[in-house]
């Protein structure tokens, strides 16, 4: 029986806890509050979900290797995954268990599908006649026009059988109707001969991978940009430009933007009559108050005391 799930957010923290397997670290960069949308169908072979997003922000996305997964942008926001400008058709078939880097300039809608990589092989080699062995490095494969619009014409009935239907979508023989046609669909979209395979760009995503891993042990501690780069393993030349590709910014910035995230994380956690702004500043090497909160204002939009005082339900 399909499984159905509609969640609504007002904070990132929420949101990523969302996700059922893949893993998100979003780091917010755009002013204004927070909101987003998530619809899952779950069905017998895939995992559909439609993600809703209101501000700009860099993504992190941490994939396990048990399942394949397909991620594409929705309408007309461009969405950039790890360098590439996706254009509206375009999808990524993801390496299994890779590192990714997701980013938008605004607001965006985006798709993800998840199936297992059995599944995958099987389907293929129904629907082709070969199998299709799920890649190592990610893809970024350009789908003919008619194959991209029949698959994104059933990826808006699942969400609205989801949505709106969804005692229709619960009957055994939609939704396994449903899912043959969306896995032709993905097959055909799949086994399209278009598709970028650039070898510098998957070399820069095991670097930013590398990155993101140590960036995670010592977000909490004083980093030194030439030291952190000898511990990654390349120059610092390099490790910019890696930087300016796949998140948009220096990797100086970078952590500014991580931190000035989880500073906003605690204080909309932390409860104003025990914490302090001063406190949770310090607790992420914001040393000199004064500018942590013009910083703080200008990359959100409000005040970090504002923040502290926020409900945190909304």
């Amino acid at each position: 029986m399909a499984e159905t799930r509609i969640l609504t957010f007002a904070d990132p923290d929420g949101y990523v806890a969302g996700f059922a397997d893949a893993r998100l670290n979003l780091t917010i960069t755009g002013a204004g509050d927070f909101k987003a949308r998530l619809i899952r169908l779950k069905l017998q072979d895939l995992e559909v979900s439609l993600c809703c997003e209101s501000l700009a922000r860099i993504a992190h996305v941490l994939l396990p290797p048990e399942q394949i997964f397909l991620s594409f942008p929705i309408g007309t926001q461009s969405l950039i995954s790890d360098g590439f400008a996706l254009r509206n058709g375009d999808m990524v078939l993801h390496g299994r268990g890779e590192s990714t880097h997701q980013r938008s300039d605004g607001a965006c809608q985006w798709g993800l599908i998840s199936l297992s990589p059995e599944r995958f092989e099987s389907y293929s080699k129904a629907v082709t006649g070969r199998e299709i062995a799920p890649p190592r490095p990610s893809r970024i494969l350009h789908p003919a026009r008619a194959d991209v619009t029949r698959f994104r014409r059933l990826f808006k009935e699942a969400c609205q059988l989801a949505e709106a239907k969804r005692k229709l979508i619960e009957c055994r023989e939609v939704a396994r109707a449903l899912e043959q046609e969306m896995l032709h669909a993905i097959i055909n979209c799949v086994s399209a001969n278009e598709a970028e395979d650039n070898q510098t760009r998957h070399r820069h995503a095991v670097i930013m991978a590398r990155f993101e891993e140590v960036l995670s042990q010592r977000i909490d501690k004083k980093l030194n940009m030439p030291a952190l780069c000898v511990e990654i393993g390349v120059p610092e030349r390099t490790l910019r430009l890696c930087c300016a590709e796949f998140l948009g910014v220096s990797p100086t910035r970078y952590v500014l933007l991580r931190r000035l995230n989880k500073a906003r994380s605690a204080l909309r956690r932390a409860d104003p009559s025990m914490a302090t702004v001063a406190e949770v500043a310090r607790d992420y090497q914001f040393l000199e108050l004064g500018r942590f909160a013009v910083t703080y204002r200008t990359t959100f939009g409000e005040s970090p005391s504002i923040t502290l005082q926020r409900d945190p339900q909304i």
